[in-house]
This record gives structure tokens, C-alpha cells and sequence, in this order.
């Protein structure tokens, strides 16, 4: 895996290229001068290279990402200093060796290993210096790519979690649909077809034609109507529904939030009163935003109902993935008035 690389490839010619130009051109004292500048920055190259790979995948990870601050510092100046040592001796005992002119003294490894000043200032810091840059540069492209790892985990995290808030609602939905025509079919209602004729038309648009996390307003309009006429259908004249659209422009809008307000104030309002239920739904769009506001009489304040709170807990959850904090979503109850207002951004996160 470490020599499939394709930096490290690289890396490897270019120092088997600099090995065989120096074994070719080091013939003694008249040396080709471009050979012995290549073989004096090579101590240099191959020290950079080894304290890199030593910083950023041995004493980072070991060390500094558990915050073992003090052991990070000490080994990285160890490892700095006697790589600085091995630069020097390289130097000293292969390269000197090939361009000096004999008899000539040469450093014994002790002096070198103790010549502090000399190491630091001519060996450590070229070498420290180009393996810090190589460190940030790996940790910044490393921070890039868990960035964008975690963004795309968040992502498919919040688009499985839209799936299935989906799930839970469609079955809900379905679930009284089904309760209002079985109540038909019961009394051997006329309107049972028609009714069953409905419900196809609203199947077909949430099994086939909201997959999508945002559809056209004018969409959801025609499935609200459908609804409705639905839910007429067993209700008969008592239920009292004013429903006003104002559409200035065609936003898109997560499918099947307003269908879920809509149903629960049928579910909550005329589902509860044995009168005359009334509901109002107002519908607005503009360039910057979306307004839907819907209103339903009952009979008294609800008390908290677990169940009965799946439709608007399940609505927050979407608008919360999708939009953030681009929506508002207020409840009010006054004079036996239940009333919901939501206002969404056209322009989701």
C-alpha cells in the first residue's frame, strides 16, 4: 500500500536518479559540481522525508491527538537532532570523501554528535523546516477531506432520516383515509366509489409523485383539494371549510407538510366536534417566502396526547433537516380556536 503511492513513487526515482548520478560522477577531487551539490542536498532530502513520515503518521496520532503535548515535543526534537546527526555523518564519511583531496582530518561521530550549534543551525532547521510544511499540508488536506466526509455523512444522515419521517407519515395518513371510508362502506354509502376514486388520485401522488425532498406548491395545492373532497365525503354539510390560496409564485416546498397540518385539524377539529366544525386554511406565496395558516373550531383545549402529537412533532423534524432555522412553525389555541401558522424560506439549507 505505502510504495503504490504516487507521491512516494515519485519521490523514490528522483532519489534513484540523484544515487546514480552521484556513484557515476564522483571520480575524485574533479567531480562534476552538480553531482556534489546533488549529494549534499540529499542527506537533506531523505532527512526531510523520514522526519515527515515520523511527525505525521507516528508522533501526531500517538502523541499529539491525545494531547500528550509534552512527549510530542520531546520526541520531535529528539527525532529532529539525531536525523541532524546522521545528515552530517552522511556528509562527513560518503560525500566528503569524494571531493576532497587526501590526506585531510575528518570529524569523529562524537564531535559531531556533540557539536550542538553547528547541528542545529546547518542541519536541523532545513530539515525541520521543509518536514513542517509537508505536516500542515498533510493535516489541511486531512481536515479538507473529514470535512467533506462529515458532510456527506450528515447529509445521507438526514436524507435517511427524511425517509423515514416519510414512512411514518404516509401510513398515518392512509390509516384515517381508510377509517373514513370504512365508515361509508359501513352505512353502504353511494359515495363509497367516489371516495375510493379520491383516495387513488391522493395514493398516486404520494407513492409516485413526491419522492423528490421538494415538490411545486401548485402539487400540494391539488392534494389538499383532493383531500378535502374526501373528507366531505363523511362529513356531508355540518363541516364548514373556507380554503383561500394566494400564489404569487411557484415555490417548492417539502411534500406533504401542509397535507399533515390539514389532517390534523380534521383529525383534532372536526374529528372531535359532533357539530359544526369549521376550518380555514390560507394559503400565501411570494418571491422570499411561503405562508400557509390553518385554522380549526374544538371543543375544548386538547389535552397532550402522544399520539395525537405525531403529525406536528414529525412536521418540525423535516422542516428542521431541511431548513434549519430558515422556517417558523407557531401554535395558538384562543376561543376554542386552534391555529397553526408556518412560514418557510423558498430557500432551503
Amino acid at each position: 500500500m505505502f510504495f503504490q503511492n504516487r507521491i512516494v513513487q515519485h519521490a523514490l526515482f528522483w532519489i534513484a536518479i540523484a544515487v546514480l548520478s552521484v556513484s557515476q560522477d564522483f571520480k575524485g577531487p574533479q567531480s562534476n559540481p552538480f553531482a556534489i551539490t546533488l549529494a549534499y542536498y540529499l542527506c537533506y532530502f531523505i532527512s526531510q522525508i523520514l522526519l515527515s513520515y515520523i511527525l505525521v503518521y507516528y508522533l501526531l496520532p500517538k502523541f499529539y491527538i491525545k494531547k500528550k503535548y509534552m512527549s510530542f515535543i520531546s520526541l520531535t526534537i529528539a527525532s529532529v537532532y539525531i536525523l541532524s546527526v546522521l545528515s552530517r555523518c552522511y556528509t562527513v564519511y560518503i560525500v566528503e570523501p569524494l571531493v576532497r583531496i587526501p590526506p585531510f582530518e575528518q570529524e569523529s561521530i562524537i564531535d559531531i554528535f556533540t557539536d550542538i550549534e553547528y547541528i542545529i543551525f546547518r542541519y536541523s532547521f532545513p530539515i525541520f523546516f521543509a518536514s513542517a510544511i509537508f505536516m500542515f499540508v498533510k493535516l489541511f488536506v486531512d481536515y479538507k477531506k473529514d470535512k467533506e466526509k462529515i458532510l456527506l455523512l450528515n447529509k445521507e444522515k438526514s436524507d435517511v432520516e427524511l425517509k423515514t419521517l416519510k414512512a411514518q407519515l404516509n401510513p398515518h395518513f392512509l390509516f384515517n383515509t381508510l377509517n373514513n371510508i370504512y365508515s361509508l362502506s359501513i352505512m353502504s354509502s353511494s359515495k363509497t366509489p367516489i371516495a375510493i376514486g379520491k383516495l387513488s388520485e391522493i395514493l398516486d401522488y404520494v407513492l409516485y409523485r413526491c419522492n423528490s425532498d421538494f415538490v411545486p406548491i401548485s402539487n400540494e395545492i391539488e392534494l389538499i383539494k383532493n383531500y378535502i373532497e374526501l373528507e366531505k365525503l363523511r362529513y356531508d354539510e355540518r363541516l364548514e371549510i373556507h380554503f383561500k390560496t394566494e400564489i404569487k409564485t411557484e415555490n417548492t416546498i417539502p411534500p406533504l407538510i401542509l397535507l399533515s397540518l390539514v389532517e390534523n385539524a380534521f383529525k383534532h377539529g372536526a374529528g372531535e366536534d359532533s357539530g359544526s366544525p369549521k376550518i380555514w386554511i390560507d394559503l400565501k406565496t411570494e418571491k422570499s417566502n411561503t405562508e400557509f395558516n390553518i385554522s380549526n373550531t374544538i371543543l375544548e383545549t386538547p389535552k397532550t396526547d402522544k399520539n395525537g402529537n405525531i403529525g406536528l412533532t414529525n412536521i418540525q423534524k423535516q422542516l428542521d433537516l431541511l431548513y434549519a432555522k430558515n422556517y417558523s412553525l407557531h401554535t395558538i389555541i384562543e376561543n376554542n380556536i386552534f391555529k397553526a401558522t408556518l412560514i418557510i424560506n423558498t430557500n432551503p439549507i
